[in-house]
């Protein structure tokens, strides 16, 4: 029975890829940026291909249903500045001359992480490790030159990604290590000199701080929660905070996700979830080393079985309903990705298949709007 709906299911899509026209879906079809225009904006994370016009079908569905996108991975350190003296810029620049072609908010993502930074960043040219001053000038050459050039284009930024610990505290990444001398008192120093910067560079952009689990984590929201408070008595600017929100089909509850976001607001600043998409299948790399990312589509047959694809409708339809609730703190909703074959996992996880086709979760998000009027 699981076979033959696979089939009907298959067979369904291909119809639907040879008759759909080529702007993103058909005329009729809502779009997800006019659906939810007075709830908060709207988008994805667009990749090189998109942006550069080699995945045009991508770039339509981008086009059609976001009023918001995130450069996935070339605004990364690794990307943008893999040599000392050297600077990447073409990705970047084709990414905010699209946003701008077709207004749409770029964010810049992002500018401190321990992760995908060259390994340069933290030694000198005998190999050794940088001290604090020498590591807070690299960081700040880094910061003026990225946030610099796109100044007054680029709306926000991941200032600092990831850096906190399931427990709350502060990750020991090479960035504190360093920074805060292994004084404890200093574990919040980099952050506060990576937002400095920043604001620095760019005055009039958005900075925020962007993390994973806080959602299902208390603990580790609290730590965010911290890290606004500390910024803010220091009196740097903090706008927001992103909620990454790598979901599953049976998390984040409800009630765990509505605690992050009412914390995180009640400090003052933006919610966003940043980084949305629904593990469908066990399998598969959860870490942040993209060569290790299989950017394929479904391996596993009953990932695409209707079964699997009404429970990624029913989460995605519990999200946006705690979403659309909240709606006053949360400024921001963008997809890890644009449809299925692209994404940094395995399997089913956003609202459009490997066939650029809506799936039956893109109709039960469209329906939450639908049903909270």
């Amino acid at each position: 029975m699981k076979l033959y709906k696979l089939k009907i299911y298959t067979t369904l899509c291909m119809v639907l890829l040879l008759t759909a026209v080529s702007n993103g879906g058909s005329d009729a079809q809502p779009t997800l940026k006019n659906v939810f225009a007075e709830h908060f904006l709207i988008g994805g994370a667009l990749n090189r291909d998109l942006v550069s016009g080699k995945d045009p079908n991508a770039a339509a569905i981008a086009i059609r249903h976001f009023n918001t996108a995130t450069a996935e991975n070339d605004m990364k350190w690794s990307r943008i500045h893999p040599k000392p003296n050297e600077y990447n810029w073409e990705p970047a620049d084709r990414f905010v001359e699209f946003c701008e072609k077709h207004s749409i908010v770029p964010i810049g993502h992002c500018l401190i992480w321990h992760a995908q930074c060259p390994s340069w960043v933290y030694r000198d040219d005998d190999k050794n490790l940088l001290n604090r001053e020498a590591l807070l000038y690299r960081m700040r050459e880094h910061i003026m030159t990225v946030v610099g050039r796109y100044r007054g284009r680029v709306k926000g930024w991941d200032v600092v990604n990831e850096a906190l610990k399931s427990d709350g505290t502060v990750r020991y990444s090479r960035w504190k290590r360093i920074i805060s001398e292994g004084n404890e008192e200093k574990q919040y120093d980099f952050i506060a000199k990576a937002f400095e910067y920043a604001h620095e560079a760019d005055p009039d952009a958005e900075l925020y701080y962007n993390d994973y689990s806080l959602d299902t984590e208390k603990e580790k929201c609290d730590g965010a929660v911290k890290i606004v408070e500390y910024l803010k008595s220091k009196g740097l600017r903090i706008d927001g905070v992103g909620i990454q929100l790598h979901g599953g089909l049976d998390y984040p509850s409800p009630e765990s996700l509505e605690y992050s976001i009412k914390a995180l607001a009640a400090t003052g600043v933006k919610v966003m979830v940043t980084e949305l998409d629904i593990r469908t299948q066990a399998s598969g790399y959860r870490g942040a080393d993209i060569s290790r990312v299989r950017r394929r589509g479904t391996e596993d047959a009953n990932d695409v079985s209707l079964e699997i694809q009404q429970k990624l409708a029913d989460k995605y339809a519990e999200l946006f309903s705690v979403f659309v609730k909240n709606q006053q703190d949360i400024s921001r909703v963008t997809f890890w990705g644009v449809y299925d074959a692209t994404s940094w996992i395995t399997g089913s996880p956003l609202l459009f298949d490997s066939h650029y086709q809506p799936k039956p979760a893109f109709d039960a998000v469209i329906k939450v709007v639908e049903n909270s009027k």
